[in-house]
């Protein structure tokens, strides 16, 4: 039985409803794992009971169908096989489109089906030379291999480059010298690395971080272009979210920041050890907390000190409700 792992943040784990996301986005993403027989409603055709192929949908209803299924249903039916709207009164192959984005989501998600019907598709013109080709593209023909289009398995492995990620101003004071010809055109530290496709960015993060020998204090984050990659993305999810056509190494890159830490405030001593209620302490020990702290990420009070007053930096703070 195939399973797939899909992010809470989009599926719940009965994969029929979508969920917000993450309000937290300090706290993990957990993951579920889902049956793609869960999934099976909205990628197989109703006319065959197998995989879209060549996902082609009515305009009129949005059902989808394998375009030779639903081709030869409306040679003689002018209805939906599905809900029984009528396609057109009189040339009902003028109302259906092909969708494409809809197959290679049946492709990405069913292992193995697009080599096969590539497979297919070949072993046919092979037999019948004399047969022509509709569109005459490749794919129709079945000679486009599953890296030109982009398919991964979990256990394939990826080239990829990875090098210092650098800021629009940093470029920009790079890019002066070198117009002025002053600057010598030497190449950044680009790394290249041959990982699985199953790797998550935290592995990858991990690495970077013993081979610089990156303090703890700091975090490595790992970028596609400008946009940070959440930990849990493996190199398949990068490669199938991202316009990467695997017509070179997977463009990675890295950069390193402080790591957030939050501050603990000190406990608050109870009124029956004779101390003073009016908020000196907690202000002592919050100014001396948010001035010596290297970070600004500040933790919420602790339960015992609500209803107090208190002040940072000699400004009032009101009392928590």
């Amino acid at each position: 039985m195939l399973d797939l792992w899909v992010s809470n943040s989009t599926f719940t784990s009965q994969g029929d409803a979508p969920r917000p996301p993450n309000p937290l986005p300090g706290i993990m993403h957990r993951t579920t794992r889902i049956k793609i027989t869960e999934l099976n409603p909205h990628l197989m055709c109703a006319l065959c009971g197998g995989y879209f192929i060549d996902a082609t949908t009515i305009v009129e209803c949005l059902h989808s169908f394998c375009k030779t299924c639903i081709v030869r249903y409306l040679e003689t039916n002018k209805y939906c096989p599905m809900c029984d709207v009528q396609v057109h009164k009189t040339r009902p192959l003028l109302s259906i489109r092909s969708d494409k984005t809809l197959q290679d989501i049946v492709y990405k998600l069913v292992p193995g089906l697009f080599k096969d019907e590539m497979k297919r598709r070949r072993d046919f013109y092979a037999a019948y030379p004399l047969t022509e080709v509709p569109n005459g593209s490749n794919e129709d023909r079945g000679e486009v291999l599953e890296q030109e289009k982009g398919a991964l398995s979990d256990d394939e492995i990826v080239s990829l480059s990875i090098e210092f990620y650098e800021t629009v101003r940093d470029r920009e004071e790079k890019k002066g010298p070198l117009e002025n010809g002053d600057g010598d055109k030497e190449k950044t530290g680009v790394r290249f690395l041959r990982c699985p496709a199953a790797m998550t960015v935290m592995h990858l993060a991990k690495f970077l971080r013993n081979k610089m020998d990156v303090p703890s204090k700091y975090k490595v984050e790992v970028l596609y272009e400008d946009e940070p990659l959440k930990e849990y993305y493996t190199l398949m999810d990068i490669a199938y979210i991202y316009p990467w056509r695997r017509n070179g190494p997977l463009p990675l890159k890295y950069r390193v920041q402080p790591a957030c830490k939050r501050l603990t405030l000190p406990t608050a001593p109870t009124p029956s050890e004779g101390t003073n209620t009016s908020g000196a302490s907690e202000s002592s020990g919050v100014s001396t907390a948010t001035n010596g702290g290297a970070s600004n990420c500040l933790q919420t009070p602790s339960s015992t000190s609500r209803g107090r007053k208190m002040t940072v930096n000699g400004a009032p703070v009101p009392p928590l409700t």
